[in-house]
């Protein structure tokens, strides 16, 4: 037994300095650089450190062996986060974990983030801890119950800190840049994350549902990846056509104030389908999609009077991303239109179903609804990644303008089409962020993308708005829409 002790004595503290270091790159970093963070978040990073330390020789009954993983584990930590900072402009956060499992389903969305060498020794590191794991266990009893009893106290306090550190504040908006500055990368996980347990559910939506009796279509598209491509690369000879015609016929347009840059596609959504802004949300904000099952009576489509409104979802991608499966059905969606009803792309179309296959489709779809309808889409097909240039800029660009130019002509598709089905229509485009383009689109303080509403009378006539441009949160917008539902239906 004083083996096990001594070789604890002199592992332990090897273990904590390690996790001090390997927290330290994280970024972004203060003016201490590699120094520790705040005291409150340099102990739960300990806590941490020596509660994942006791999990792991509690499994292996190897002192060496067990820190040994743990410090790998930690560094591998800083090392995505500061991965994902440098391509989305935001350091991991605890509801990036609930992803874990559509990176299996989905790899090309995230592997392809990294550099080849990145994918190398994050695959090389995985490999070898489970081959030390496999090699270098004991089987001796001793190392184990002083790894229990080590996780088992590190878990108690690490318990009774998070419910004392007061971080996040309450009823703010949590900054995850911020709080890795000021108190690490583990800690911050883990702060947000308690905080995020605590978090309460808004009181169910009362307001009376909005009648369909003018028979009306609402028509919302989230594009991916969509903005203004003269704004995004500071050059006016980049023109969308199709959104500047939207502009000069718009009842209302602007620039939506997305938080995401480059991914988080559900924040945006959410906003827009919700109408929940992040300022209420508090540590929500970072995964909105994990709890809003329980908000679902805010949604647009139980706005609706459900008995005279057709509600239709069309997204060419796997349903099950984001629980889209489950989740939509709650907020009021009667029908799903998920990728088993698209052909997959041809020959030269590129790798997801195109925005012209999506098109057609939300126009057969409005056809064929007798009764009011109401159709979000979430298109795919300008997803990344783009291949990088590092070289020319304007080559980078060039694979994304391409795809761009079809989003564009969607809209275009769109705006001719929904006009003369001889019904009030209105059609809300917008951009869910901005795209990720490493040497042509990076991470900065600017990430808005363009939002345009063009509402159609029943001759398909466009119904003219104030003219003047209105900058909008993605929850703004929710009620934007709303409003112009509510008018299509005093207008009929």
């Amino acid at each position: 037994m004083s083996g096990i002790w001594y070789d604890l004595a002199i592992v332990t503290p090897l273990v904590g300095m390690l996790a001090i270091v390997a927290d330290a790159f994280a970024a972004p970093r203060g003016p201490r650089s590699l120094g520790p963070r705040s005291h409150h978040g340099t102990i739960v990073l300990l806590l941490a450190a020596m509660l994942a330390f006791g999990v792991v020789l509690f499994l292996t009954g190897a002192p060496l062996v067990s820190g040994a993983v743990v410090a790998t584990l930690l560094a591998a930590l800083s090392l995505i986060s500061n991965v994902k900072r440098r391509v989305l402009g935001e350091p991991l956060v605890f509801s990036d974990f609930a992803l874990i499992g559509a990176v299996f389903q989905h790899p090309q969305f995230y592997l392809t983030a990294l550099r080849p060498t990145q994918v190398v020794m994050l695959g090389g590191g995985v490999a070898g801890l489970l081959a030390a794991l496999a090699l270098l266990s004991s089987s001796d009893l001793a190392p184990r119950f002083a790894g229990l009893a080590l996780g088992l106290g590190s878990w108690g306090g690490l318990a009774m800190l998070l419910r004392r550190i007061g971080w996040p504040a309450p009823q703010s908006v949590p900054d995850p840049g911020a709080d890795v500055m000021q108190h690490g990368l583990v800690a911050c996980l883990l702060g947000h994350w308690h905080a995020w347990r605590g978090t309460i559910d808004p009181e169910p939506c009362d307001v009376p549902t909005i009648p369909g009796r003018s028979g009306q279509l609402v028509v919302i598209v989230q594009c991916e990846s969509f903005t203004d491509p003269a704004v995004l690369f500071d050059d006016t000879s980049l023109v969308a056509s199709g959104l500047d015609t939207a502009r000069k016929l718009s009842w209302q347009h602007g620039r939506l104030l997305v938080s995401g840059f480059g991914a988080y596609t559900m924040r945006t959504e959410f906003g827009v389908l919700f109408g929940r802004g992040e300022e209420a949300l508090g540590t929500r904000r970072f995964d909105p999609f994990l709890t809003a099952h329980r908000e679902t009576s805010w949604a647009l489509p139980n706005r609706l009077d459900r008995s005279a409104w057709d509600t239709c979802m069309v997204h060419p991608h796997d349903m099950r991303f984001y629980g889209r499966h489950r989740l939509m059905p709650r907020a009021g969606f009667d029908r799903l239109v998920g990728e088993e009803a698209f052909a997959p792309p041809g020959p030269g179309e590129g790798r997801y179903v195109t925005d012209a296959a999506v098109a057609d489709r939300i126009i057969a779809i409005a056809n064929d609804s007798p009764r009011a309808g109401f159709v979000y889409a979430v298109t795919i097909e300008n997803h990344g990644p783009w291949p990088p240039d590092k070289t020319d800029a304007t080559r980078s660009a060039a694979p994304y303008l391409k795809l761009l130019a079809n989003s564009d002509a969607m809209l275009t598709r769109l705006l001719e089409a929904l006009p003369r089905l001889g019904r009030p229509t209105t059609l809300c485009f917008f951009g869910d962020h901005r795209p990720s383009i490493p040497g042509a689109s990076e991470p900065g303080a600017e990430r808005h993308t363009p939002y345009v509403m063009v509402r159609f009378d029943s001759d398909g006539t466009p119904i003219q708005g104030s003219g003047a441009e209105r900058d909008l949160t993605p929850a703004e917008l929710h009620h934007t829409i709303l409003d112009a539902i509510r008018l299509g239906e005093a207008e009929r």
